[in-house]
Formats: C-alpha cells, sequence, structure tokens
C-alpha cells in the first residue's frame, strides 16, 4: 500500500493558466528531477512551485521517513483561487477593471514501487 504525501500552497498571486503550464513540465516526475526543471525555468510561478514541492519531500522525509529518491510526483494540479478586482481610470471618464487572479497548488507525492 503506497503512502500519499499531500502539500498545498494557497492563493499563490500567479494565474492558475500561467502555473498548469509550469505543472505539466512535472506531472508524473521523479521529485528530485522536477526540483531540477523548476530551479532552472524562466516563468516567476516555478518559485512558489519548487517551494511547494521542497515542502512536500520534507513531509515525507520528516513524517513518514521516505528516501528522497524514491518519491515521484503522483498529482499535482493548479485550481482556481478568489480573484481581486482592481480598477484602473481611462480616458474620457470611462473605468478598466484589472482582473488579478490567484491560484491554489496541490502537489500528492507517492513512493515509487
Amino acid at each position: 500500500m503506497s503512502i500519499d504525501i499531500r502539500a498545498q500552497a494557497n492563493y499563490i498571486p500567479h494565474s492558475p493558466q500561467k502555473v498548469r503550464l509550469l505543472v505539466d513540465l512535472v506531472r508524473g516526475k521523479r521529485a528530485s528531477e522536477a526540483q531540477d526543471i523548476l530551479r532552472f525555468a524562466p516563468q516567476a510561478a516555478a518559485t512558489p512551485l519548487l517551494k511547494l514541492i521542497n515542502s512536500a519531500i520534507a513531509n515525507a522525509e520528516e513524517n513518514f521517513g521516505l528516501n528522497q529518491e524514491d518519491l515521484v510526483i503522483h498529482a499535482i494540479f493548479a485550481d482556481e483561487a478568489p480573484t481581486r478586482k482592481w480598477r484602473k481610470f481611462g480616458a474620457r471618464g470611462r473605468f478598466k477593471p484589472w482582473l488579478r487572479r490567484a491560484s491554489h497548488i496541490t502537489v500528492i507525492l507517492r513512493e515509487q514501487e
């Protein structure tokens, strides 16, 4: 029976659409390989995603006594968080809304069999 190690980051100030581009890169990879991919990814959303994977690895080592080399990213997904609506005033009294999107990211690690 395999144990699911779960870590979640809420209200990350990057749009889910941009985070999903990185999530698709690391899904199904070994945890150490995913760390290497995200460490050199140029996108700004790679930093909170890397911190989340590091947190999940630390949870596995501390709470379950698993080895980092045996961990695989079983599931990872980015969901929509509440959107903050800001305003920008345009010419001739017009109003232009800015939508500041955020995301909730969840990663689930499993031991490789």
